[in-house]
């Protein structure tokens, strides 16, 4: 049977979608919808249900897919090796959070950098990475959500801890983090906050883990990166909400100040997102072990 057919099977099952897998292989939908009613002549059976959205498996399309899907991923990585046989010279199209990105990710891969691999990194948030992933555009995104469906696989990288953080002089008002402690989130409520967002994502995700309680301040600076805000903090503007990796070197030398230390801080979890089989290609699964490796010191 041929392999190509089968490939293509595969990409519609996990795609779940004629057009969503013809962005993935590159080719038309017409080509795609006739691929699979090639297929489905030959085995005399129908594979998907055509819906209004997408398409549906049938049971024997379900019962095909997991049997030859592994198979088809290892055989299209043999065939394709010969592409790959100088994988550092190849391009990986990377995205993330910027911020992540820049301090975590890209200096992580710095060493297969420097063995050829070129890398295009671009930024967003979540679902537009779901979707760039989907349509092509990207071959691996890190992303702060599980996607859902077959057509990308998540692997989790890291967690991430979130500091309620200030300026030294906002810590000696406030009278240091045993008092924020003792007295809980009614001295914090009037004190002017920096955000990445006017929907105060951070600071609302801290207050509910950390307060059970929603925040009642506004922003009083908006900026949209975390570094921004990082400045804003240092330079006695208000209070934020920062993740430690971002903000660890100014609370040693005293630049900001925690200002509570939860026993159990806020959490947020660092995917790694793919296509699904797409693995298979050499330097994107290199890259992808080397930031799981990396990712264990963070």
């Amino acid at each position: 049977m041929d392999l190509t057919l089968l490939r293509t099977f595969v990409t519609v099952h996990r795609a779940g979608s004629f057009t969503r897998a013809a962005a993935l292989l590159g080719l038309s939908q017409p080509a795609v919808t006739g691929q699979i009613r090639t297929l489905e002549r030959q085995l005399g059976r129908p594979l998907f249900l055509r819906r209004a959205r997408g398409v549906t498996p049938t049971t024997t399309g379900d019962e095909l897919a997991h049997r030859i899907a592994p198979h088809v991923d290892a055989l299209l990585e043999i065939t394709e090796s010969g592409l790959d046989e100088q994988w550092p010279h190849r391009t990986l199209h990377l995205a993330g959070p910027p911020e992540f990105t820049a301090l975590r990710v890209l200096p992580a891969l710095a060493p297969l950098i420097t063995q050829g691999l070129a890398v295009r990194a671009a930024h967003g948030m979540s679902e537009d990475l779901f979707e760039g992933l989907a349509a092509g555009h990207h071959e691996l995104a890190v992303t702060t959500a599980r996607p859902r469906g077959r057509l990308l696989t998540a692997t989790p990288l890291c967690d991430e801890e979130h500091v309620l953080v200030g300026a030294p002089r906002w810590a000696a008002r406030l009278g240091g983090a045993a008092v924020v402690r003792d007295k809980g989130v009614g001295v914090l409520e009037h004190l002017p906050v920096v955000e990445v967002d006017e929907s105060l994502p951070f600071v609302t995700r801290y207050w509910a883990t950390v307060f059970d309680s929603k925040p009642v301040a506004t922003g009083a600076v908006i900026a949209p990166d975390l570094r921004a805000v990082l400045s804003c903090v240092a330079a006695g503007a208000g209070i934020g909400v920062l993740p430690r990796y971002l903000c660890d070197d100014a609370l040693d030398t005293g630049e900001v100040v925690a200002l509570l230390n939860p026993p159990v801080p806020p959490l947020r979890t660092y995917f790694l997102v793919v296509r699904a089989g797409t693995l298979a290609h050499p330097h994107l699964a290199r890259a992808h072990e080397w930031l799981l490796r990396a990712a264990v010191s963070w």
